[in-house]
């Protein structure tokens, strides 16, 4: 303990926030308080830092953001990349002030610092990177994560996030920084005004087709985000009707008072949303996440909204920029459904899978025009954002869904279409969200020891341990799959569940319940095969 205590006394003394150092000295004889906020630094995961708001190096705090941004100017500096730092916030706890601070230190070190005009969706901080030229950019955002969450995303020039080595060269250069108090801090930087916004939303409706019908009633919530009034401008401006919005979550509020955790896929987060659409007799229903880079769609199928998966919308808006005549690659990663690759032979189009990610599906190919994730992230237009853009996506989803709506179909008619072709492709998700990440690492440390020798009754026909590039297991029996990896950003163990059953003659129905039982029975194995 006390060297434990003598660690927290030396980051007292370097803390420049007066409400860090207040709240580290009430723990500092609490030696399990004292241990979890000293386990390490942060690290650079799939989107950046990310962590729980607190002081100490293991959490979101002024301090740990102040070595943050002097490490990336720095790195900056090093490589000779020209041009301002763009920063971006959502309406999280502590995002406008470790917004600002990140201006201060870019300022300080002699590089302009762009911040944008207010609490944005994570698309327009992307996009803007690209539009003003900048060296890199920086969004703080938690995304979807809970209200104690908030994190730290990095951006290259490209407009792109940041993908290895300059992950651990960043880290490296924030190791470097030194004494945080003697780092320099400059003015709070140019202030953006709104016509980012107006070129973000110019080029989103250039995405569209103006041609198409846009007779469509929407429900939508922000989940009490910052994606309404962008999402509502550019559905007006589209030639949509304005969307109804769920009253209770319009507003941004960093407490996400009405939903047990902010992510459109967990149980109950869209419920306010599917009651609204149902009082408005809308024709689909679209949450984005609160900082508005994901998208969740649900339909009415007879009586009862049934809520998309990721893996759902993503080939559905692939298949609607097939139509379109859209050329170019079509890429995925390794956890999302196969059936992206079928339809892309089936078009002799060029097809990408990568590592989860948006930072790896954007790099996919040089060809690229469009990439999805099944976690509801999709990029439909990556020449105007190089990363998963929930606006840009739903205004695709409306395209899609008014052009049905004219013809007397709805999304799941498109979605029976696929099916008959490539047969049924049904996807499912076993997650387990834990309190000690060593309960992930023993997980992945059985199924690797002892991987499943069947799957579904069908053999094992291949094992795929991803280890060192990525904590990625793939497990192959016939045309069913297994996919384990942690979360990047969340504390989860995922497995990712695939199984494909044709469909005979025209029975979809059929073959979808034949596949629903098997995710049911995969399911059961797959926990089994954890340890679970």
């Amino acid at each position: 303990m006390s060297d434990l205590r003598a660690e927290a006394e030396a980051w007292l003394a370097d803390d420049p926030d007066p409400a860090g150092r207040e709240e580290l000295r009430a723990v500092l004889d609490d030696e399990r308080e004292l241990r979890e906020r000293f386990a390490g630094p942060l690290t650079f995961g799939t989107a950046g830092l990310r962590g729980p708001l607190r002081a100490g190096p293991n959490g979101m705090n002024l301090a740990v953001v102040r070595g943050a941004a002097a490490g990336l100017v720095r790195w900056l500096a090093e490589t000779g990349a020209e041009g301002p730092l763009v920063v971006g916030y959502d309406a999280r706890h502590g995002s406008k002030a470790f917004a600002d601070e990140t201006a201060r230190v870019a300022t300080g070190a002699g590089r302009r610092a762009l911040v944008l005009p207010g609490p944005l969706p994570t698309p327009v901080l992307a996009f803007a990177v690209r539009h003003l030229k900048a060296a890199a950019g920086v969004m703080v955002t938690a995304s979807h994560n809970p209200p104690q969450d908030n994190g730290y995303k990095v951006y290259l020039g490209d407009g792109s996030q940041i993908v290895p080595p300059a992950d651990k060269e960043i880290e490296r250069a924030i190791r470097g920084v030194g004494p945080l108090l003697d780092v320099p801090l400059g003015d709070p930087g140019e202030t953006l005004g709104e016509d980012i916004v107006d070129a973000y939303v110019d080029g989103a409706l250039r995405t569209v087709d103006p041609e198409v019908p846009r007779d469509l009633v929407v429900a939508y919530t922000p989940m009490h985000g910052v994606g309404k009034d962008v999402f509502v401008r550019a559905v007006v401006e589209a030639g949509h009707q304005a969307p109804a919005i769920v009253r209770e979550q319009a507003e941004p509020d960093p407490d996400f008072p009405t939903v047990a955790f902010p992510n459109p896929e967990e149980p109950g987060a869209t419920d306010l949303l599917l009651a609204l659409a149902d009082d408005v007799d809308a024709d689909i229903a679209i949450a984005n996440d609160p900082d508005a880079d994901r998208c969740a769609v649900a339909y009415k199928d007879g009586n009862r909204w049934r809520l998309l998966r990721g893996d759902e919308v993503g080939v559905l808006l692939a298949d609607h920029l097939i139509r379109r005549g859209v050329k170019g690659r079509y890429a995925t990663t390794i956890v999302s459904s196969s059936l992206l690759s079928r339809m892309c032979e089936a078009h002799g189009l060029p097809y990408g899978e990568t590592l989860t990610g948006f930072k790896w599906i954007v790099r996919a190919g040089d060809d690229l025009v469009y990439g999805y994730e099944e976690a509801l992230g999709y990029c439909v237009a990556p020449t105007h954002v190089r990363d998963k853009d929930g606006i840009t996506a739903a205004l695709l989803v409306c395209e899609l869904a008014a052009g049905l709506k004219s013809e007397f179909k709805h999304l799941g008619d498109r979605l029976d279409e696929l099916a008959l072709r490539h047969g049924v492709h049904a996807t499912d998700q076993l997650s387990v969200r834990v309190d000690d990440l060593a309960d992930i690492a023993a997980a992945m440390d059985t199924i690797r020891r002892k991987p499943p020798a069947a799957l579904l009754d069908e053999p094992v026909h291949a094992v795929e341990d991803l280890l060192p590039d990525a904590d990625v297991l793939i497990v192959r029996a016939g045309t069913t799959r297994v996919v384990v990896r942690p979360s990047g950003t969340e504390p989860k163990l995922k497995a990712y569940l695939e199984v494909v059953v044709p469909v005979t003659g025209s029975d979809i129905r059929a073959a979808r319940e034949t596949a629903q039982a098997s995710l049911a029975a995969l399911r059961t194995e797959t926990a089994a095969a954890l340890g679970l």
